[in-house]
């Protein structure tokens, strides 16, 4: 008996040796879990056996139970390397036999598969092209190939335009010219806008045309000028040359009812008599000669507006007359319409209702003085080429009363050219009183969709990517995938207009160049980011971890993995940091979470237990030898 009881002591023993000295063997193995020895007492008895004292028979290891408590986590410079912080286990494909690991030492084979040292691929939640994550677990495999173009069918422009700034743009009605006799006499009123009072003007009966632009003229945002222009027909070369042989050339010029005097001694020809009026004292007057239907004409201009007479005399040929100005008036934008108060159809308003709106300093991407605001970002074309498109706002009047609403213009360019029809006319955001963006171009939505948008390379020639739609009106918000033309969508939403300085907020735009991969990342949710090139990263996979309801139950089949069993239950598979599932560290991995100070001493303990067992079977031997020296 007691020779049974030491010998089960001492396989006790030695088996505790074993697992003690494994755990000592692989303190350093990553992601090993330590083992400990459960021993349980034997008895030698049945059902009707027991006696009140039985006595033992020995013990016997009952079970070597792994520790799963969580390792340290060291930091490694491999982005691979990946330590599990909670519960769960990598899942390992090794040729088909599910193994399950803490041990996260991964690298990438030949193929871009992520494997572990026994190349064995790691399994998780695979990715299509575009990085979105399907849900479909599988072996994960990194992409090593260039990274496609992308082209451009989206930017988002959130921004603020300043609401301080001033209109630049000046429109104005050019009047004009009218006749001072069509105004002689006339009273009408100029009306504004803004909602200031009108303002009354009356002309003379007997005005020339420089008093009634002078008239004018004192009307706010109106300036006037006015001039003078005789034409002398019939009047020749020849009457002239005749005229000074014979000696009695007669000319006279009268300005305002003052004679201009002339010399006319050299005068032979047109062009004499017009230098002769040009060398005169006068300034404001000019005289030229010009084409009319193939015959010359003498053309005289007053600059100031004075009425002109004229008499000449020459071989028969005689002409007098007395020539009343025009008035041209130039109105800005705040000058609403005239009004006559002597009858609905005075010249001078119908002249003002017929006049076109004339831009003084239209837009000019080149000069920004007529712009308020200006902002790029790179745009690409499917090819992948980088284009360069700038947004111009220029500040426009308040609509209506200026009351609860500003407008902006909005020009767009791409490399240089005026794209989105904006060089015919720009796109008008409208804005509430609180600085919200109400509408672009009636939009409530605040896209703008480009459509005409060709790209070309740095000749200005067609670069061989993708143009614009062939039927414009077929595009739609948001361009549908996969997108077969150039057009592309600015969504201006979220722009305001505050009474702050003009920023950029976001611009955000979903295109990009190709690229080759230059690195990987992994968050710790599990996700597996490529990095590359063009500063693009997609998601390329999602590792999966696995759990069961008694860990204890796995078995464990070496290369620190280990396999399903009845006892351990079926796998709990998800993603990290998800329900009771750890989340992953990267570039790191969980050391052993053996203790090595505490296993030394458990060898102490295993060898004098040990010892100890020896000694009972030395002592039970001692004892049968004295039996059997009996005698």
């Amino acid at each position: 008996m007691a020779f049974n009881t030491g010998l089960s002591g001492l396989r006790a023993a030695s088996v505790d040796l074993d697992v003690t000295g494994n755990n000592i063997a692989n303190a350093s193995t990553v992601g090993f879990k330590s083992s400990r020895v459960q021993f349980g007492d034997l008895y030698a008895s049945g059902f009707l056996s027991a006696g009140t004292n039985p006595i033992g028979d020995g013990v016997r290891v009952q079970d070597v139970q792994q520790s799963f408590g969580q390792g340290n986590i060291s930091f490694t410079d491999n982005g691979l390397d990946l330590a599990i912080s909670g519960d769960g286990f990598f899942i390992l494909s090794n040729n088909g036999e599910i193994r399950y690991s803490r041990a996260g030492q991964f690298g990438i084979d030949k193929d871009g598969y992520v494997v572990n040292n026994q190349s064995m691929r790691v399994q998780g939640y695979t990715a299509d092209d575009d990085g979105n994550l399907s849900g479909i677990r599988g072996d994960l495999q990194i992409e090593t190939s260039n990274l496609a173009p992308r082209r451009t069918t989206s930017l988002v422009s959130e921004l603020n335009l300043d609401s301080r700034e001033e209109v630049l743009e000046q429109r104005v009605r050019d009047i004009g010219p009218v006749s001072v006799a069509d105004l002689q006499g006339e009273t009408f009123s100029f009306q504004y806008s803004d909602g200031t009072g009108d303002y009354s003007v009356t002309i003379d009966p007997a005005a020339s045309a420089r008093e009634a632009a002078a008239a004018i003229d004192d009307a706010p945002g109106v300036s006037a000028s006015a001039t003078t222009t005789a034409t002398l027909s019939g009047l020749t070369d020849a009457d002239l040359q005749a005229a000074q042989t014979a000696g009695n050339l007669v000319f006279e010029l009268s300005i305002d009812g003052a004679v201009l005097p002339l010399d006319l001694s050299g005068v032979n020809t047109l062009e004499d008599l017009a230098d002769a009026i040009n060398n005169s004292s006068e300034t404001a007057i000019s005289a030229s000669v010009v084409d009319n239907a193939g015959t010359p004409e003498l053309r005289i201009i007053h600059s100031r507006g004075e009425d002109l007479y004229y008499n000449y005399s020459a071989n028969g040929s005689t002409g007098t007359a007395t020539v009343q100005g025009d008035v041209n008036v130039t109105a800005d934008r705040e000058v609403a319409s005239v009004a006559s108060a002597v009858a609905t159809d005075n010249d001078f308003e119908l002249a003002f209702d017929a006049s076109p709106i004339r831009i003084t300093n239209e837009f000019n991407p080149i000069d920004q003085r007529t712009y308020n605001h200006a902002t790029s970002t790179t745009i690409y074309d499917s090819l992948g080429n980088s284009h360069e498109l700038t947004q111009f706002f220029v500040k426009d009047p308040s609509p209506g009363d200026g009351v609860g609403q500003s407008q902006w213009s909005i020009y767009l360019q791409i490399d240089g050219e005026l794209v989105a029809g904006t060089d015919l006319q720009p796109y008008t955001a409208l804005f509430d009183q609180d600085g919200e963006l109400l509408s672009v171009n009636g939009d409530p939505n605040g896209e703008i969709i480009v459509t005409d948008w060709i790209p070309k390379d740095a000749n200005g020639d067609p670069n061989g990517a993708d143009g614009p739609p062939a039927d414009p009106t077929s595009v739609v918000s948001p361009i549908p995938e996969p997108p077969t033309s150039s057009a592309f969508v600015i969504n201006f939403a979220d722009t305001t207009q505050y009474g702050a300085s003009f920023g950029v907020n976001d611009q955000q735009q979903n295109g990009y160049t190709t690229g080759r991969l230059s690195g990987l990342d992994v968050s710790d949710d599990g996700i597996i980011f490529a990095r590359y090139t063009n500063g693009q990263s997609k998601a390329l996979g999602q590792v999966a971890l696995a759990a069961f309801n008694n860990t204890d139950g796995l078995a464990p089949v070496g290369d620190t993995t280990w396999v399903e069993t009845f006892e351990s239950g079926q796998p709990i598979i998800g993603a990290p940091d998800t329900g009771t599932l750890g989340s992953i560290k990267a570039s790191s991995v969980e050391e052993s979470n053996v203790d090595l100070s505490a296993e030394l001493v458990n060898l102490i303990i295993a060898q004098r237990n040990y010892q100890a067992n020896a000694k009972t079977i030395e002592t039970s031997d001692a004892v049968t030898q004295t039996i059997i020296n009996l005698r």
